[in-house]
């Protein structure tokens, strides 16, 4: 198959069922901000901004060594094995941890009436880590469908156990107490009830896959013996310890934020500045939904094709086609905030400044993302750990600087800069040591196009919301329609 139809498809489908679940969590976000005050969902902004740290360390770049190392592996049962065995040990240690520290963690991070957070979060953690392996194993081998399948019913449990608790049974004991929902729901909970629906939707895709991971011991036990192999292990370890670093380092970058906001900002604000930030970075989900489905297809493409005489073109126009799709969807979110912004509650809405911010923000990190290739093919991973920790760097310093003056302006705008420097200098590194021909004069000239326009609609003054709406997406059209006339050479040559 045409490597780009075959990207392409694969993106699709592994998209398929991200998008329709973030479309559907999408819903959750307007509930969220209409029944919790800020201050409570500024509590679910954080817990979770401390899963996106710890399912780093609990993962360790074992999904991109499983990638790397099934290139080189003969039996690649016996390197499954190994990684998800080990990914699980660790797991299983880190939750029994917490469980066990449960008070004195919840003191720590000032949530001392609520410990069952600690161990609710550790739960989820330990089944995310292991069943990332088990997905990994999938992306692997290519079988898109069936990952798609799996990652449906996990978002679909996820949203229908938010509705069943957060709606259905906040009503049904609000009208009659005493009711059969009366003997298991406690409106005291709240907000608990987000992390409950999330440790039952985190079974399913575990236990879903259960049965193929027993099988594959089983058929390797059968053929091999031995199911795990220290020699191999220690390898994928030091692929994997820098990637480790670079994604504590890069989750510094991309959730920080959210953190620092609670500790710099008065006490009396800040877990309702907290929420509101975190509600509005939701709108710029799409940019994230999108860079996520590309990097679940691109990430095993770019392995698979990297020993092809055109991998360097070939990535090259990927980098191309992921500019501007990116950007369209940059313009296409600004054009419609007017009503994209009743996406939160009005309590909310005072923070929709920070979205075109993050928007572009988010883009730099895609960017970075594809010209992180180099390092990892060339399994010179301590390169993505400088990379993102001098990124940390600066996420630290200018959120500790500008968070008491500016709030979380602050916090995008630093957020934009540590992911633009990250993407300059990726691509300098990355030049001297595995050169791609990337078409700089149309990198800049969309961005600079987006940008033109950008700025053009937040002059534009039109009293009727219906015809500024129209002027706003026709600006929209014209970006589509210089970039088909630019690429629709190389659109034939692709297909």
């Amino acid at each position: 198959m045409n490597p780009f139809k075959k990207l392409a498809s694969q993106t699709a489908i592994y998209g398929l069922p991200t998008i329709v679940g973030r479309l559907l969590n999408v819903l959750l976000v307007p509930l969220y901000t209409r029944i919790f005050l800020p201050e409570e969902y500024g509590t679910v902004t954080e817990m979770y901004a401390y899963v996106s740290f710890l399912l780093i360390v609990l993962t360790y770049g074992m999904e991109t060594a499983l990638f790397n190392f099934s290139r080189q592996e003969e039996n690649k049962e016996k390197l499954y094995c190994t990684i998800l065995l080990s990914v699980s040990f660790t797991s299983i240690l880190f939750v029994a941890g917490l469980w066990i520290f449960s008070r004195p963690i919840a003191d720590l991070i000032l949530y001392p009436d609520h410990p069952e957070y600690v161990v609710w979060f550790g739960l989820i953690l330990g089944l995310d880590s292991i069943s990332s392996i088990a997905f990994a194993k999938l992306r692997e081998q290519q079988k898109a469908k069936t990952f798609a399948v799996i990652k449906s019913l996990n978002l679909v449990t996820y949203i229908f156990f938010n509705l069943f608790f957060i709606v259905y049974c906040r009503q049904q004991y609000e009208t009659n107490p005493d009711s059969w929902v009366g003997s298991f729901y406690s409106p005291e909970i709240g907000i608990g009830y987000i992390f409950i629906s999330n440790i039952i939707s985190s079974a399913v895709p575990l236990l879903l896959q259960l049965p193929s991971i027993l099988k594959a011991f089983s058929l390797f036990q059968r053929g091999e013996g031995a199911i795990f192999d220290f020699v191999l292990l220690k390898k994928t370890l030091l692929y994997s310890f820098p990637l480790l670093i670079a994604g504590l380092a890069g989750m510094t970058n991309e959730t920080m934020d959210r953190l620092l906001l609670k500790y710099l900002l008065p006490s009396d604000v800040a877990l309702a500045q907290v929420g509101i930030y975190g509600a509005c970075y939701k709108i710029s989900i799409i940019m994230t939904i999108f860079i996520q489905t590309f990097r679940y297809a691109a990430e095993p493409f770019f392995f698979s094709h990297a020993s092809e005489k055109d991998a360097q073109s070939v990535f090259a126009r990927v980098m191309n086609y992921f500019v501007i799709v990116c950007l369209i969807i940059f313009l296409g979110t600004w054009m419609n905030i007017s009503w994209i912004q009743y996406y939160v509650g009005d309590e909310y809405q005072q923070g929709i400044e920070v979205v075109p911010v993050l928007l572009l923000a988010n883009f730099c990190m895609g960017v970075f993302l594809n010209l992180s290739i180099w390092y990892k093919l060339f399994a010179a991973t301590r390169y993505g750990a400088y990379l993102t920790i001098f990124g940390a760097f600066i996420t630290l310093i200018g959120n500790i600087v500008f968070i008491p003056v500016y709030g979380y302006m602050a916090s995008a705008w630093t957020t934009l800069l540590c992911y633009s420097s990250m993407m300059l200098i990726s691509y300098l590194i990355g030049n001297k040591h595995y050169p791609v021909n990337y078409d700089l004069k149309r990198f800049f000239g969309y961005v600079t196009l987006s940008l033109i326009l950008y700025s053009f609609s937040r002059y534009m003054e039109v009293e009727s919301y219906a015809i500024d709406l129209t002027l706003k997406n026709l600006l929209v059209l014209v970006f589509v329609i210089v970039v088909f006339f630019v690429e629709r050479n190389s659109l034939r040559k692709s297909v």
